[in-house]
């Protein structure tokens, strides 16, 4: 599974909050839940907001493995 909890704390760190990404960068709202939720979004999406930020990828996602 992929996990987005680690871009919530770049984004406190870089100064970014929920309404810039959709007021600034035209990130949608749903997109923006669906991240919150853990839920599948575009690479593209990733590529933007590793833009926004300045950061690399694995500083807003990681990967843990599902508990089967």
């Amino acid at each position: 599974m992929i996990l987005f909890d680690k871009l919530w704390e770049t984004m406190r760190e870089k100064g970014i909050s929920t309404y810039t990404l959709r007021e600034k960068h035209n990130i949608d709202t749903r997109t923006i839940r669906r991240l919150k939720a853990n839920e599948n979004i575009t690479t593209d999406t990733l590529n933007t907001l590793c833009e926004i930020l300045d950061c690399k990828l694995e500083d807003i996602a990681e990967y843990v493995k599902d508990e089967a």
